[in-house]
Formats: C-alpha cells, structure tokens, sequence
C-alpha cells in the first residue's frame, strides 16, 4: 500500500466546499512569469471577474504545491472559499521558485535576509514584494489592495511576506504557517525528529526538479500489506534511510544538522516579525500534528514584537487545514457540537473584506478559541488569556494525581528501543491525522507507560494556556526521550464511543540530551536524578464534572517520533548495537517531586 502523498492531502483538506457556483463561468484566466529582482520568473495564474465595470482586490496564494490546473483550464473553485469568488476578488496563485512551473532554484523555508544590497538578495519576502508591485501595476481592475493567505507551507510565505511589507500590502492570514522546524514545527519536536511524517512528506518534496514542470514528483511506495510501525522498525536506525532517498534535496541536510544550529535558526520567521504593517489573522488548529507550533508563536511573537500591528488569532478544534473546507464537527470520534469549519471561514470572510474592500462589517474580536470539552467558542482580549493562573497537579506513587505533594518515592519502567511504544493503535500505513485525539487506552495497559490519574471531577476544570511538564527522572542509559500526554478521561456510561475514552489533549517529547540547551546537548549521569521542565504548547480545554485527568510519561513514540537509542551518540549515524534497554524512572515528592503545571481559568 502507498503512503498517502501529503501535498495530496493537504490541498483536498484545503480544497473548499462544492457549491452551485461555477468560477469558469464568472472568472477570466490569465497565466504570466512575473520577473524578481534578480530575473528569474515566477509562474503566476491570475483570475480575473468577468465583470470589468468595478474595481477589486487582490488574494494571493504563494505555494510550492502547484498552482494549477495549468493551461486554459479554470479551477472549480477558487480562493480561501467559496464566498470570496462570489463576491468578487481577483484571486491570484503563484509557484515559488523552483517549484512545478517556476524558474529557479528551491530552497525548503528560505532564510531572511535583512541586509539587501544587490539585486542579488532575495527571499521570500522580496519575491512577495516584487510580485505585488507587479500585480497592482499590471492587473486591470485592481484597486490597489492586495491580501496574502496560506495554509503550512503556503503561511510559511504568508508570514514572510509580512517582513519589509509591500505598501499594498492590507491584510495577511498566515494558517498553520511553517515557523520553526527544529522547535516544534513539522520536521521536529523539541529535537525529536518526526520520522513517519517527515518519510513520507520528503520524499516527494526533496525529489530532484532540473527544469519546471506541471507535475509533482512521486514519493516513496510502502511495500503492499505493511503499516508504519513495522516498516521502521525493520528499517533500523535513521542511519538506513539513506537507501530510500537518494538524491533527495533536502533529507541528508537534516541529517547533517542533529542539533538547533545556525542551520535552523535562520530559518526560523517569529525573529523577524517585528513593525508589521498589514493585518494580521493568524489560524491554527487545537489538534494540528503538524503546525501547531507555528500558529500559536506566530501569533505570540506578533503579540510582543510589533504591538501596534491589528492583529487576530483563531483557534479551533481542528487537524491540518481541517479548517479549509471540512464542516469541523468531529475530529475521529470526538464532535464538537458545532459545524466549526463554516463558523471559521465566516470570521475569514469578514477579515478581508474589512481590510481589503473596507465593508462595513462587524470587527473580529482579537482572540477567538474554541474550547474544548465544553464544546464552545470563547472570545478573549489577549491569548493566553491573563486571568489563568497556574497550578501544579503531582505525580503520586499510587498512580493518583493530586493538587498537594506526596511523600518522596519513584516509579520506573522498562524502555526497549526494539519494542517502541506506539504512537496510536492500530497503525496504518500512513499517519493518521486523528492521533492528536485518539484513546489512549491501548497506551495505559503496556508495562513501559507509566499512568498517573486524577480523581473524579466535581466541578468543571478548564485550562487555558501553555501546560508545563515538570519532571524529575532517571535513566540507566546516556539518553533518553521523555513523552508526557495530557488525557481526558471519559466516565464509562458516556454516550456511544466516548463510553470510559480516554481522548488525547495535548501531549510532547523532549529529547533528553536537549533538556538544558538546544545548542549543546548533554548525557545523563546513569541513574542520577536529573530535573526537566518543558512546555507542551496550549489548550483550551474544560474537563467536565465526572471526567478524570490522566497524565501518561513514556520514552518512545513510534514511528511518529524517531527512536532513541537511550545512548549519548548521534542519532542520525547510530548503528543498530548502540540501541539499548533502559530502566527509566520517575521521582515524586519531597525535593524531586514531579508534577504538570496547568494554566487554569476561574468559572
């Protein structure tokens, strides 16, 4: 069975709604190479309303997914959704360069340079520039205000194009944006590197493109009748990869760069988010496996970095793009309640058409959250919201979590790289979007996942921010990864399927070796009580009366996440003897007492 080509997924994700309305029937094609600064030509595929006797803004999508249909054929559907093709805008579509039809060479998340002297000097963030100054000067019937929005790798360049900003330049909508793939974004979390994702993805995106092209590079064919799990395992270590991605362009760069390096940094966008002009609305999804990082400190870095910016966040109960086209309402088998999607592409609709038609309609409020487990959308002045106060929840011996410390004591378990906790149960042959809310319970009844459990609610408990594990651990090992999920527990006479579910909330890895810098790795002491804290990133969650929170701490994630070899070497080039079995522990009370902290909202 073939893994599922993830550009594939994400444009049917993105794809939206069928409607009656037929954009070949009311839109004009136009397909030019619009010239950068440094003379390579872009393709761009320009639509137009039939109806010249108004004037329109310009929508602009940068994306290295392709812009097509190529030739005169017209898309079905054009735009962020429906509403904006029947409502009249000038939707614009542009490969970046070196990719499908556009000159040039590609490189996966350009770094910025601030420092422009020659023509020379490109990003993406003067590729945005130079395609905007062409179109509001060449585009009939424009009038001179032009908006960019983007889903993952298109937000990447959404977010780049709010840096040194085009004057026409009104409004920006960076989704899921690609923002930092070695801190959280995509190809890594915390230095963990998402192997089963990053496979698949790469080896399409890194294949080898000598001259444009309409067509998107096949990626890696899974043997018939094999999951993911057992495929990386028989691979073995990273190290054997290589054999599958030959002449891939971007798979040994990664490999070349095992710690946050210059490498990475430059690439990452927050840094450079500073007087950003145009609007802002920046949209993530709770349960985005892959950009959920990106949405959140795009969004955060704005907030502290250019106050003065209009700018807005949402957040809803959604997987990749989910947003895009799909009605929202559950995600596997947890509903919302709601048809969430269609509320969303309400408050986008309303977004450009006040920023780029100046319509009278009613403003965004600033922060706009769904909550989760009570099933509601919450508007707020500021996210996180200031009112949370933190308070810690700790680890007990008896597997109980309580709001005091315990006595001192520890619980360990044994972790065996050659029988890798899996990440979601069963496992498929590609990964499946709806593990960020999947139940746990498969997890609870291994040896080698310790269980920590609250008891019954009696009274709703919403948590509203950036959870915080805070651990103290051993290993027998030089290294170790460390998973803590945050699990909302069902009462067994819940309706249907949620009947005693234990659905995932959040949850995180922290590679060991990072625990004191990203820079400089460091072992651990074998069997030394060594202390780590790291965030999880936000939730907006209410945990109901009757509902437990469960807390489970584990070492391996797989195959999302890489295997550690619970060895201080490189794991990139480990060989299959430097893989071991460790005894991990894990201390609670007195002076080593291990605890998540959550940010918790009054009722």
């Amino acid at each position: 069975m073939e893994i599922v080509n993830p550009v594939i997924v994400a444009l049917a994700l993105l794809a939206p709604a069928q409607d009656p309305f037929v954009a070949r029937d009311h839109y004009t094609k136009q397909e030019v190479m619009i010239p950068m600064r440094d003379g390579v030509k872009l393709y761009t595929a320009i639509y137009s309303p039939k109806n010249t006797d108004a004037t329109y803004p310009i929508l602009l999508q940068r994306t290295p997914y392709g812009s097509g249909p190529y030739g005169p054929t017209i898309r079905n559907s054009i735009g962020p959704s429906r509403e904006f093709a029947k409502d009249g805008f000038i939707i614009v579509y542009q490969d970046v360069r070196g990719r499908y039809m556009s000159e040039g060479a590609h490189v996966y998340c350009v770094p910025h340079r601030p420092d422009k002297r020659t023509p020379q000097d490109v990003d993406e963030s003067s590729d945005a520039y130079d395609t905007i100054d062409w179109l509001v000067k060449n585009v009939p019937s424009n009038n001179g205000r032009v908006g960019i929005w983007g889903v993952s790798q298109p937000g990447f360049y959404a977010s780049h194009a709010l840096i040194d900003a085009h004057p026409a330049l009104k409004a920006v909508s960076p989704q899921a944006p690609v923002t930092d793939r070695w801190l959280g974004d995509d190809d890594h979390r915390n230095g963990a590197f998402t192997l089963a994702q990053r496979f698949s993805f790469m080896s399409s995106f890194g294949a080898q493109r000598p001259e444009p092209t309409p067509r998107s590079a096949p990626g890696f064919r899974m043997p018939s009748g094999t999951n993911l799990y057992d495929f990386f395992l028989k691979m073995g270590p990273l190290a054997n990869s290589h054999q599958y991605m030959k002449d891939n362009l971007y798979w040994a760069e990664t490999f070349q760069h095992p710690n946050y390096d210059s490498y990475w940094k430059a690439r990452g966008v927050a840094q450079w988010l500073r007087e950003v002009k145009p609007a802002v609305l920046v949209v993530g999804g709770w349960f985005d496996a892959e950009d959920l990082y990106g949405a959140l400190h795009t969004f955060g870095a704005i907030d502290r970095q250019s106050p003065d910016t209009e700018r807005y966040l949402v957040m809803g109960p959604w997987s990749h793009g989910q947003w895009g086209g799909d009605s929202g309402e559950k995600l596997g088998s947890v509903e919302f309640g709601s048809k969430t999607g269609e509320y969303f592409r309400d408050l986008q609709w309303r977004f450009f058409q006040h920023y780029l038609k100046g319509s009278d309609v009613e403003p965004l409020p600033k922060v706009t959250v769904f909550n989760t487990g009570a099933n509601r959308w919450r508007t707020l002045e500021a996210w996180p919201p200031k009112e949370a106060a933190y308070q810690a929840l700790y680890f007990c011996p008896d597997s109980t979590m309580r709001f005091t410390a315990p006595p001192a004591a520890a619980n360990s378990y044994e972790s065996d790289p050659a029988n890798p906790v899996p990440y979601m149960d069963p496992i498929g042959s590609s990964v499946n979007r709806t593990f960020m809310v999947a139940d746990q319970r498969f997890a609870e009844k291994r040896k080698d996942v310790l269980t920590f459990t609250s008891g019954l609610l009696d009274k709703p408990l919403t948590v509203a921010g950036t959870v915080v594990a805070d651990l103290w651990v051993s290993t027998t090992g030089t290294d170790s990864d460390w998973i803590v999920k945050v699990i909302d527990v069902f009462p067994d006479d819940a309706e249907g399927a949620m009947a005693g579910y234990q659905m995932l909330v959040r949850s995180e890895v922290m590679r060991g070796r990072y625990r004191e810098s990203f820079e400089l790795p460091e072992p651990f002491v074998p069997e030394k009580p060594t202390h780590m804290s790291f965030p999880m990133q936000d939730i907006l969650h209410t945990f109901l009366p009757g509902h437990q929170l469960m807390v489970q701490v584990q070492s391996s994630w797989f195959p999302l996440i890489d295997r550690n070899p619970q060895k201080f070497v490189n794991i990139y080039t480990a060989r299959a003897e430097d893989f071991q079995k460790t005894t991990q522990r894990i201390f609670q009370g007195g002076t080593t007492a291990s605890r998540i902290d959550l940010p918790v909202l009054p009722e």
